[in-house]
């Protein structure tokens, strides 16, 4: 007999290397250009940018909140911190390629800080809801901060406790953020680039906590 509440297990537990889909070995059909601004999504990016990658469950909302940053030059999304090399819309939402919807951010540091970035993305979702982000639940959903260098690293691990400390004296839960390393971005389909730009009245369900972040305070020091 099935229940839904032993899908919803499942796909809230990270799958085994072992018993993630294998996925194939060239990459699926996306973009070229951003549908906004109509700038390359795969590069070359100018010299001087940046990249960021953000998961805040999904990532259409997600990527229309970077996208509309001044300083960001161009953004996208996809997935990442999974198992599964080159995965489909489809196959990540099975909870069986172990990645998660993640946006790409590039941006240009003299415009934006990433300190600034951090504070955007810890106030526009819920960080402490674990494998889901309010109704969209599932390992696909987790929120992550994936680090291009040593130092984005250390910035949003610093930002992370500054702002874990103001979710406290709120009454808050405990952040539930991956923070790490980047793995390799595998970039969502055509569809999914930009969908809120082609989709204006489409589904968002980005929603804060309300508390404010000192997070670029904290990373400037």
């Amino acid at each position: 007999m099935f229940f839904l509440g032993d899908l919803l297990n499942k796909k809230q537990n990270m799958p085994k290397p072992e018993d993630a889909l294998r996925g194939r070995d060239k990459a699926i059909p996306t973009a070229t250009k951003h549908y906004v601004n109509d700038r390359p999504i795969h590069g070359p990016y100018p010299e001087g940018l940046e990249t960021a990658y953000f998961g805040m469950g999904c990532f259409w909302g997600a990527e229309r909140l970077f996208w509309q940053t001044p300083g960001v030059w161009v953004t996208a999304v996809g997935y990442q911190g999974g198992y599964t090399p080159n995965p489909t819309y489809q196959e990540t939402c099975t909870g069986l390629t172990g990645h998660a919807e993640v946006v790409l951010v590039v941006y240009g540091p003299k415009e934006v800080s990433y300190a600034d970035l951090l504070k955007i993305f810890w106030e526009s979702h819920d960080p402490t809801q674990g494998m889901r982000q309010g109704n969209d639940v599932g390992t696909t959903y987790r929120s992550t901060i994936y680090a291009s260098t040593p130092q984005q690293l250390e910035q949003a691990q610093a930002s992370r406790d500054a702002y874990q400390a103001e979710l406290n004296r709120a009454g808050r839960g405990k952040i539930t953020t991956e923070i790490a390393e980047a793995p390799e971005f595998y970039f969502a389909e055509t569809e999914h680039q930009q969908y809120l730009g082609k989709n204006p009245g489409g589904y968002c369900a980005l929603r804060g906590t309300g508390v404010s972040c000192p997070a670029p305070a904290v990373a400037a020091e």
